[in-house]
């Protein structure tokens, strides 16, 4: 739906460049200057380039921080696709998800929104834990899980060797009236949002409050390498993974 707003927005402005809509109080054009047919040359090029990820997903990496992530789209699999229908998006998983658990569209990765969940089915699987500190208004955020995570070598270990707990710090959601607590680090205020709760936990236990925060750990809650931040290099991205879930398995 975003993509489509945007394509109708900039299409449209790509007409009135070219002179093909006007507004009914401008005044009649009789040719096209240089700079404003450049202008709209440029708008068309930026539309017809929206236009693949309407279906199956397709890459747009020029923007693809600024867009809602997909998974959170009313088609991530682009629009009329959709893998649940089919029972695709969960057969590498052996069946059905493990309850908490969803799937990350388009590239199909199993994450859990709590901690305590997550951290209960690493340890039944034999796992290790990633923890993913985000936000749903995060741009490195989003430009780490359309560039980064969708490498072959990335994808494989995201998918395969941890387990995937992604945390909102900006989640608006209210936290049942049993869970909510006063702060650590403002006193006098009380935690009433998911979000807040992993937010601080975040700055109490890590000593930061930046997205992306990537830490990967074991069943004790240990870190098994320093945790990293916005890592746009795949290579070192890849590398950190892989040492990782090295050391968890000697």
């Amino acid at each position: 739906m975003f993509l489509a707003i945007w394509i109708a927005i900039f299409g449209t402005l790509a007409l009135y460049l070219f002179g093909k809509i006007q507004l009914p109080h401008d005044s009649p054009l009789s040719h096209i200057s240089v700079g404003r047919l450049s202008l709209g040359l440029i708008v068309l090029t930026f539309t017809i380039y929206m236009i693949p990820g309407l279906w199956g997903g397709a890459p747009l990496n020029i923007i693809s921080a600024f867009p809602p992530p997909q998974d959170y789209s009313e088609s991530p699999y682009g629009v009329g696709f959709s893998k649940l229908g089919s029972g695709l998006s969960n057969a590498s998983h052996g069946g059905d998800l493990p309850e908490g658990a969803h799937l990350l569209a388009p590239h199909d990765i199993m994450a859990f929104d709590d901690y305590d969940t997550g951290m209960a089915y690493a340890k039944k699987v034999g796992k290790p834990v990633m923890l993913d500190f985000t936000g749903w208004a995060c741009v490195n955020c989003r430009k780490m899980e359309q560039n980064v995570w969708p490498d072959p070598k990335v994808l494989n270990i995201l998918k395969k060797d941890v387990v995937l707990i992604s945390l909102y710090v900006d989640d608006k959601r209210k936290l049942e009236d049993d869970e909510v607590v006063e702060s650590q680090l403002k006193l006098g205020k009380k935690l009433k949002y998911i979000g807040q709760k992993w937010s601080e936990l975040q700055t109490i236990k890590y000593k930061t409050n930046s997205q992306p925060f990537y830490v990967l750990m074991d069943h004790d809650e240990d870190n098994l390498i320093d945790p990293v931040a916005y890592t746009p290099n795949v290579d070192e991205y890849y590398n950190w993974l892989e040492k990782g879930v090295s050391n968890f398995k000697n």
